[in-house]
């Protein structure tokens, strides 16, 4: 029974009466809370086409060049196509019948062509002008699809560089798979809208108005009667076309939830198959991908739908016009030539027609894409510097650390993770931070890195406010080493060396000393070029953290967070680290979260935590001799009563 109340065929009766609710409303469904801080996923926006179209268009600023060289030769190759159809009449009245040629037209022709070698001429004349059409239109689509690719580019680039300064806890939002899907699918999408936006649409416009023109040359009436079409194809896209693109953008949304799953699934591997949830992570994989193979083909038949309709329309008045035409021509009202050529610029009309009436159909997923992609542009960065912000020479800066009554709680949340904390943090100082689970140690680190701002008090730098200085030049004065260690997918000396851009192979290989890591790397199989794999799976914990110290080291920062940065180490490790870490932190402010008090012991201070509040403060010996909780919490570890 739980597994019908998951099913995809269950989620897609849902998904229908949804869509059907929307359909009548115009609105978006609202999003589902997500499960970390932060409020829920922001709902998107409902943008009409004409909107989207100009975002579009801006987004196309930069490439106006080439864009507009690629649509000038399509016209050029356009009406040079629209040349031969007319060697029809020419060959049919006046090569396989007696007729003189027109003035007109015999003053372009030379006296002697006449019978066979008129019908040469003509032959070649429209071959000529097919070629020229073809090789003018091949230049042109060679720029429009230059424009792509750089489109696709520069929105990609765009995209990263905004969803990397998103707040964190909506970057916790997205996943890692997420954020792919919206770089690859929808990012990729909107390059895809140069051609089934405008150039295609272009061509077809083209094509009908030229069309148009000769039609009503040939026979005033009978491109009335075509014009009839024209209505239908506006009340085809009233119709069916505007629903199917929030299809589309359900579509991509569902794309980015498989992703994201199937990315956590194998993220987590260790764990997958230590519960032996293999089966399981499949069939949540495969009812992702069930429901979004289902939406697919709820939007298929929406825009078969279209196409039927153009499937029946265009014979029916093909047919329709072939009639009244050739009775003109039974009646000697139009020549068989005119009929012929009538019908051949006909074709060329209901063409454009139905192009025009599929193509709104076809870009409806990647004007999607658009949608989702403006909805996350438009989300605010984190902390944006304010008017005047302070620009810091790290040379200058003493490293000063100040809280003054700081209160904080994560965006979406109620309840206070940090309460009235205060702190005067001299330079060069270190300050421990201990505490039990859930105390708001790694908070208040994550306050004074400046992931977030303090809902209410003040964070200072050598007394000047953190929310006045610039977040670049202060995040480039940090050194962080958290207990879970993020290494890339790269060689050992990429990872050290990535806390400096232009690091040299000795800098890395001394803060590997430092770190004491040179001695394991060395005994690599390809020493610092040995790639690690993705999160550096083929090191243990204890390697990855000494390569993740070395590259705090090489850093240089002036304040330093150490989030149990020796947990994972032996002892003989662990005792030759705590001697370079001495060493880095000597006139460094640095800031240490230990659950282990005997690694602390030397700090200049230790701030006890719980629940938020700032309990108890003093050196080891202080907190000891004052018998509260910090006495209380060494008593625990080591087993016995501790002597003040």
């Amino acid at each position: 029974m739980a597994f019908r109340l998951f099913s995809s065929r269950q989620r897609f009766a849902e998904y229908k009466r949804e869509v059907q609710a929307r359909n009548g409303r115009g609105v978006f469904p609202a999003q589902p809370a997500a499960r970390l801080h932060g409020p829920a996923t922001p709902p998107p926006r409902h943008r009409s086409f004409f909107r989207l179209f100009l975002e579009f268009l801006r987004l196309l600023r930069p490439h106006s060049r080439n864009l507009a060289l690629a649509l000038a030769t399509l016209t050029i190759g356009t009406e040079l196509r629209l040349l031969p159809p007319a060697g029809t009449k020419i060959v049919i009245d006046y090569v396989l019948s007696d007729k003189p040629l027109p003035a007109a037209i015999a003053r372009w022709v030379p006296v002697a062509a006449r019978g066979a070698q008129l019908l040469l001429l003509v032959a070649a004349a429209m071959v000529t002008l097919s070629l020229t059409a073809a090789g003018v239109q091949l230049w042109g689509r060679w720029h429009a699809t230059l424009v792509t690719k750089r489109l696709q580019t520069g929105v990609r680039r765009r995209l990263f560089e905004h969803a990397v300064r998103l707040p964190l806890h909506r970057v916790y939002q997205l996943k890692s798979g997420g954020v792919a899907s919206i770089l690859r699918e929808d990012a990729g999408g909107v390059g895809e809208l140069v051609f089934s936006m405008l150039y295609n649409p272009w061509r077809a416009v083209l094509q009908l108005v030229s069309s148009m023109a000769v039609l009503a040359w040939v026979d005033a009436r009978l491109l009335a009667a075509s014009l009839v079409l024209i209505p239908l194809v506006y009340m085809t896209h009233r119709t069916w076309i505007s629903r199917i693109r929030p299809i589309h953008r359900d579509i991509r949304s569902q794309r980015q939830e498989v992703d994201s799953q199937a990315t956590e699934s194998f993220g987590g591997m260790r764990v997958v198959r230590a519960f032996h949830r293999e089966r399981s992570e499949a069939g949540r994989f495969t009812r992702g991908n069930h429901m979004m193979a289902r939406q697919e083909l709820h939007a298929w038949w929406w825009a078969r739908t279209v196409e039927v309709v153009w499937d029946i329309l265009v014979p029916l008045a093909t047919a329709s016009l072939l009639l009244y035409g050739g009775f003109r021509v039974l009646s000697g009202q139009l020549s068989l030539g005119d009929l012929m050529m009538f019908l051949v610029y006909l074709a060329m009309l209901l063409g454009p027609l139905e192009v025009l009436a599929n193509s709104a159909t076809q870009f409806q997923s990647s004007l999607a894409g658009l949608d989702r992609v403006l909805d996350l542009l438009a989300e605010p960065r984190e902390m944006p510097d304010v008017a005047g912000a302070i620009a810091l020479e790290p040379s200058r800066v003493a490293g000063r650390i100040t809280l003054r009554h700081v209160t904080f709680r994560y965006p979406g949340a109620s309840e206070e993770v940090a309460k009235d904390v205060s702190l005067d943090v001299e330079p060069g100082r270190m300050i421990a931070l201990v505490g039990p689970s859930g105390a708001g140690k790694t908070t208040l680190c994550n306050l004074i890195a400046r992931f977030y701002d303090p809902t209410s008090g003040a964070m200072e730098l050598d007394g000047v406010d953190l929310r006045h200085i610039r977040l670049d030049d202060y995040r480039r004065l940090l050194g962080i080493v958290e207990q879970e260690i993020f290494l890339f997918d790269g060689t050992v000396a990429d990872n050290i060396g990535y806390a400096v851009r232009d690091a040299t192979q000795d800098d890395i290989r001394r803060a590997a000393a430092m770190a004491n890591a040179h001695e394991f790397i060395t005994e690599l199989e390809q020493g610092y070029d040995t790639v690690i794999g993705e999160r550096g799976v083929r090191l243990s914990g204890g390697q990855r953290q000494r390569v993740a110290i070395a590259r705090a080291i090489l850093a240089d920062p002036r304040i330093l967070i150490l989030d149990e940065a020796t947990s994972n180490l032996d002892t003989e490790s662990e005792r030759l680290i705590q001697q370079s870490l001495q060493t880095l932190m000597r006139g460094r402010t640095t800031f240490v979260i230990a659950h282990r008090l005997s690694t602390v012991t030397h700090a200049d201070r230790i701030v006890v935590m719980d629940q938020g509040r700032v309990i108890e403060t003093g050196t080891h010996q202080e907190l000891l001799d004052a018998s509260g909780r910090y006495r209380h919490m060494v008593r625990l570890q080591v087993g016995e009563e501790v002597s003040p």
